[in-house]
């Protein structure tokens, strides 16, 4: 009899050590509660921001909150403590960083990446009609026959027009809304359905804009007339690129009726939406909230699709900071050293 108990007794001691953790995580310096800053109510980020919150106070993380927010107030917001991590784009924080476009005169020292969720496209439409009138082909061609054209983008302030602006000025030297109207053309700010109806009525020749890898309003656009997408050259992606951090993306053959299999790929403007974090908060914490998001990487698709993007290599953004706990988790899936080299 006490052998057998024994036995038992050896064989839970044995389980209990399988079952629990290699360490326990210290976390004397952690806060008990995190502010997530999400985006407008009704879109993408505001439903992930959602399912972010929740994941992570049902892991047993600090109980997170999610409000609305936008990708310039949340950077803003993480850097004066006002929050403490939400979405916004790559580039915005490379803006900030350097205290331009709408982060003049704010230092923003307290704002880094967590991580880099999924990739945005910056598209320039151009209605084909218009494109073979003028020989279009690319950006590059506008600019050297400087045409005269009906241009829109979407409003001051959103991400889109922000990169429309980045990329002119970084990558050609010019201001768009002044030098468009000097040759001749016009400026428009429109929403993403307005400004796809006023191209398919013929009150515009091109609309450029941000959206992801594959956008359903490129797809609406296609359906009521014929357009090309125009890319970006080389040299002007590597420009902006140096100034905040964007990459270049492909548009690949297949997706769109305008770029069939067997095309050539259109080079475009590649963002990526992204967290936002403090950068004092602790690195065990931060660690914890990506290794959260990657385990349950499934249900974070099941609340926006453009989740399935996320793989370690993306994560983590070449040309900005990001937060020392990051570089820690995901440098052991893409071998980085600890400054995330």
């Amino acid at each position: 009899m006490k052998s057998s108990r024994f036995f038992v007794s050896i064989s839970l001691l044995l389980a209990l050590i399988l079952i629990s953790p290699v360490y326990a995580v210290d976390k004397s310096d952690w806060p008990n509660q995190l502010r997530f800053m999400a985006g407008p109510p009704g879109g993408n980020w505001f439903a992930l921001g959602t399912a972010l919150s929740e994941m992570w106070t049902s892991e047993g993380l600090p109980q997170t909150t999610s409000s609305s927010g936008g990708g310039v107030s949340n950077i803003l917001n993480a850097n004066m403590k006002r929050g403490d991590l939400g979405f916004s784009v790559t580039s915005l924080l490379g803006a900030a960083l350097k205290g331009e476009a709408d982060f003049k005169g704010r230092k923003i020292d307290n704002a880094v990446i967590m991580a880099n969720l999924y990739t945005q496209y910056t598209y320039f439409i151009m209605r084909k009609d218009f494109a073979e009138k003028n020989n279009i082909k690319s950006v590059e061609d506008i600019i050297a026959k400087k045409l005269p054209m009906r241009f829109a983008t979407l409003k001051p302030g959103t991400s889109s027009e922000f990169i429309v602006n980045a990329l002119f000025n970084k990558g050609y030297g010019f201001d768009y809304k002044k030098t468009f109207k000097d040759w001749g053309g016009t400026v428009e700010y429109a929403s993403y359905e307005g400004g796809a109806d006023l191209l398919s009525d013929n009150h515009l020749d091109c609309f450029a804009f941000s959206v992801g890898k594959i956008a359903s309003v490129v797809m609406n656009i296609e359906s009521q007339l014929d357009i090309v997408l125009l890319p970006v050259g080389q040299e002007a992606l590597d420009k902006l690129s140096e100034a905040y951090g964007t990459v270049t993306l492909t548009i690949d053959p297949g997706i769109y009726k305008s770029v069939p299999a067997g095309a050539e790929p259109v080079k475009a403007v590649g963002d990526y939406t992204c967290i936002v974090i403090r950068k004092d908060l602790p690195d065990t914490l931060v660690y914890e909230l990506n290794k959260a998001v990657w385990e349950h990487r499934d249900a974070m698709i099941a609340a926006v699709k453009d989740m399935s993007e996320l793989t370690p290599e993306i994560a983590l953004p070449a040309r900005v900071p990001a937060h020392a706990g990051s570089i820690q988790y995901w440098s052991k899936f893409i071998n980085l050293d600890s400054e995330g080299n």
